[in-house]
């Protein structure tokens, strides 16, 4: 594209005309596509409305194009795609989107908050959580007995104690003696929930167990799940949840892949825990099999400079190993994920024809033995550890 006057000719002056060299020296930053007054007319579906309004424009609007984009790619791809989960999603009613994308085959693993999980379990039951309002008296709701996170209310003996008496039957029948990682536990929950519940549509647990798909939880005491084991283990007999399984297991899926990516819905704990499985293996088993996580996608609300996790930038994650590129096939879309996570979830949905799902929760034992076979073959690991650690 030809930036200059007069075709680039200044008569009697060509190498003096105004913004002539410049304009030459810089043309590679001015060849992107034009930015155009956005047509609505005629993009009324939400895939259309991505592509050709959102991608065409600006800000926070074209990066959720980029991300839905991307997310697609991934897909398409045949990586392998973990979806992590912080923030209040599931008493919003985004269980429904998670279901749908394990049943096409377009979430592989999942890594959540136990929150989100425990909340999950009311809607198969029927246990009211509605609709409300932030602008009410807590005190008054205190008094009686409504739980509120922001305009969700859940009701505490007819919601809240009566999903402990559900996870605490469906440990009835699950051996907590032998250790056990938070996959297998949510595993059986989701199988309880698939047989006992009058409508286990509503639960992606359900959906996931239904699937074989893992769902991990980075801090599993952190939640009403991790509450309710505590009778069990107090009273009836020892509650052997062990979360280094978790990471042994995650980073065995993660070395088993031929890809991997990443949807991120906000940060925290579930962020890194799924991060940090490329650090498991380079920097703790001095694996050389993966070189940083191929895709990331982060929806998040937090900015970098305040220094936590929620809002490190994939070019920070890449410092530590946890991505193979600081910029390329990396979004942060800076928006609330109640906006942005349906709308990309819609993309796919539209534009990427159902994969065969990869059933994680059957390939764990074999992807751990695999790794820890090469871990004992591995010379510098044992010269490395020697002293600390008797590795074979």
């Amino acid at each position: 594209m030809e930036h200059t006057r007069n075709g680039g000719q200044c008569p009697g002056q060509p190498n003096t005309c105004p913004g002539q060299n410049k304009s030459d020296e810089h043309s590679r930053w001015l060849n992107g596509p034009s930015i155009e007054p956005l047509d609505l007319v005629g993009n009324e579906v939400v895939a259309d409305m991505i592509d050709n309004v959102y991608a065409r424009s600006g800000f926070n609007g074209r990066r959720l194009a980029e991300a839905a984009q991307l997310f697609s790619r991934m897909i398409s791809d045949g990586a392998t795609v973990a979806l992590t989960i912080a923030g209040a999603m599931t008493p919003i009613g985004m269980s429904g989107i998670f279901s749908k994308l394990i049943e096409m085959g377009f979430v592989d693993l999942i890594i959540s908050t136990g929150a989100n999980l425990y909340h999950d379990m009311h809607r198969p039951f029927e246990m009211p959580m509605v609709q409300g309002t932030p602008n009410v008296d807590d005190n008054e709701l205190a008094d009686e007995g409504v739980a509120r996170i922001y305009d969700v209310f859940i009701f505490d003996d007819d919601t809240l104690l009566a999903t402990d008496r559900v996870i605490l039957n469906a440990l009835k029948s699950f051996d907590t003696t032998k250790a056990f990682s938070t996959a297998k536990l949510h595993k059986a929950l989701g199988d309880s929930i698939q047989s006992m519940a009058e409508h286990p549509d509503k639960s992606f647990v359900a959906r996931a167990a239904k699937f074989d798909l893992p769902i991990y939880t980075s801090s599993p005491g952190d939640s009403g799940v991790g509450l309710d084991l505590i009778l069990p283990h107090m009273f009836e007999r020892d509650v052997m949840l062990n979360p280094v399984l978790d990471i042994i297991e995650t980073a065995a899926l993660i070395r088993d892949a031929d890809l991997n990516g990443v949807v991120e819905i906000g940060g925290g704990s579930p962020k890194n825990f799924y991060l940090q499985t490329q650090p498991t293996l380079h920097q703790i088993l001095l694996d050389k099999s993966k070189g940083g996580h191929d895709y990331f996608i982060q929806l998040t609300t937090d900015s970098p400079h305040w220094g936590g996790l929620s809002g490190a930038t994939p070019a920070e994650a890449r410092s530590w190993g946890k991505l193979k590129d600081a910029y390329e096939n990396n979004v942060v879309v800076y928006s609330c994920a109640s906006l942005t996570f349906p709308l990309m979830a819609q993309y796919v949905l539209a534009r990427n024809k159902p994969r065969t799902p990869k059933r994680l929760l059957n390939r764990i034992e074999p992807a751990v033995k695999i790794m820890k076979d090469v871990a004992l073959k591995n010379d510098l690991l044992k010269k490395t550890y020697a002293g600390y650690c008797d590795i074979g």
